[in-house]
C-alpha cells in the first residue's frame, strides 16, 4: 500500500513562497516517480502578510494545527516593513523552540557545476556537515530593555547554557560525525573569552567523546575557526557550535560552496516527539522576490533531508542525484550562481532529470 506523508507546507516570506512551491512540484514528481510513497500537503498562509492582517505571525492554535504533521516544509521568514526580531520570534523560533527541534543540520559541499570563490576548491575538498545547537545559548530569548529612551538605557541578552541541553547535541554531533566516513568532528568553542557557558560546553565535549573513540575530534576557538575554513577546508568535516557561532558559521560554509541559494537544513527533534522542520537558509530575500529568479537548489536539497528523516533514503538520493545533474549545467544557473536561469527553469530540469532516472 502507497505510504502518505503528510506535511505541513508554511512558504512565509518573499522567495520562501516561490521556492516551496517549486519544492512542492519536485517532491509530488518524484512521489510520483518512485510510486511507494506520496504526499499529502498542508499549505498555512502565515507570515508577514498575515501578521500584517491579524497582529500576529501565525494564529494561537498554530502549532497545534500542525502538530501531527509527518514534516514542516518552511520557505523564509522577514519583510522590509515588519521589525526582524517580531517575524523570527513569531513564526521560525515560536515553531523551532517549542518543537524542541534542538539539532539545525546543515551540510555544505560543492555541487558539480559549481565553483566555490575559494581559490577554486573542488568538491571533495570541501564536504561538510554543521551541527548548530538549535534551542537556547545566545538565542534563548533571555533578557530585556529598562529606562527605554533615557540615557541610562539598559538592555541585555543571556546566554543560557544547560548541561542537558549541551550534552544532547555533542552527542548528536558525535553520532553524526560517526556515520561519516572520515570520523572527524570539530568543536568550535569561545572559552578563553566566555568563561562560563563556554568552558562547560568544552567540558562537556570531552566527556562525551569518551564514549566515541573512534572518533577523531579536536576544539577550534570561533575566530580562528572562520580562517581555518577558507585557508585549510580539507581539514574539517562535522562542525558542533552554538546557537550563534553556527548560525554565522554555516553562512560563511554556504558562501565558500558557491550560494546561500544552494545551502539547507533542517531543524531536527532527534527522539521525534515532535515533527522537524526543512528549510532553505537564504531567508526572504525581498530584492528578488517575485521576479522568478530565485534559487530553488536550496529548498531540493532540504527536501531531500526531509526524506531520510522520513525513512525515505533512496528517494533522497534519486533526488539529489537529479539537483547534481541540473547544477552541472551552467545554463541551469540562476543569477546568485552567475547565470541567467530562472526557478521555472531549474524547477522543470530537476523534474525531468528525477523523470528520467532509472536506477
Amino acid at each position: 500500500m502507497t505510504k502518505t506523508y503528510k506535511i505541513a507546507a508554511i512558504p512565509a516570506d518573499g522567495i520562501g513562497i516561490e521556492v516551496i512551491a517549486a519544492g512542492v512540484e519536485v517532491l509530488n514528481a518524484l512521489a510520483e516517480k518512485t510510486g511507494t510513497f506520496r504526499f499529502q500537503f498542508d499549505h498555512f498562509d502565515w507570515g508577514s502578510d498575515y501578521y500584517k492582517t491579524h497582529g500576529v505571525m501565525m494564529p494561537a492554535d498554530g502549532r497545534e494545527q500542525i502538530r501531527y504533521h509527518d514534516a514542516i516544509y518552511f520557505g523564509a521568514v522577514g519583510a522590509p516593513d515588519v521589525p526582524d526580531h517580531i517575524t523570527l520570534w513569531g513564526l521560525r523560533l515560536a515553531i523551532c523552540q517549542p518543537f524542541d527541534q534542538y539539532a539545525n543540520v546543515r551540510p555544505t559541499r560543492i555541487l558539480p557545476g559549481i565553483t566555490s570563490p575559494l581559490r577554486h576548491v573542488s568538491g571533495p575538498e570541501l564536504d561538510w556537515v554543521i551541527v548548530r545547537e538549535n534551542s537556547e545559548g545566545e538565542y534563548a530569548g533571555v533578557g530585556g530593555r529598562v529606562h527605554q529612551g533615557h540615557p541610562n538605557e539598559v538592555a541585555t541578552d543571556v546566554s543560557m547554557m544547560t548541561r542537558s541541553g549541551v550534552e544532547r547535541i555533542i552527542r548528536y554531533a558525535f553520532r553524526l560525525a560517526q556515520s561519516r566516513p572520515r570520523k572527524l568532528l570539530t568543536v568550535v568553542t569561545k572559552s578563553n573569552a566566555q568563561r562560563h557557558a563556554m568552558v562547560m560546553w568544552d567540558e562537556i565535549a570531552a566527556e562525551v567523546a569518551q564514549d566515541f573513540p573512534d572518533v577523531t575530534w579536536d576544539k577550534m576557538l570561533v575566530d580562528a575557526m572562520t580562517m581555518r575554513m577558507v585557508i585549510k577546508p580539507e581539514t574539517l568535516d562535522t562542525i558542533v557550535a552554538t546557537n550563534l557561532h553556527a548560525d554565522i558559521l554555516s553562512d560563511l560554509a554556504a558562501a565558500l560552496a558557491g550560494s546561500l541559494g544552494i545551502a539547507p537544513t533542517a531543524n531536527i527533534n532527534p527522539e521525534r516527539a515532535f515533527p522537524s522542520m526543512f528549510e532553505p537558509i537564504h531567508g526572504s530575500a525581498f530584492d528578488i522576490a517575485g521576479k522568478g529568479i530565485a534559487n530553488p537548489v536550496a529548498t531540493f536539497w532540504t527536501a531531500c533531508q526531509m526524506l531520510e528523516h522520513l525513512g525515505e533514503k533512496p528517494a533522497a538520493d534519486r533526488l539529489m542525484r537529479a539537483v547534481e545533474r541540473v547544477t552541472a549545467d551552467p545554463n541551469l544557473h540562476t543569477p546568485d550562481l552567475g547565470g541567467k536561469a530562472t526557478t521555472r527553469q531549474v524547477t522543470d530540469a530537476v523534474i525531468a532529470a528525477i523523470r528520467g532516472d532509472n536506477e
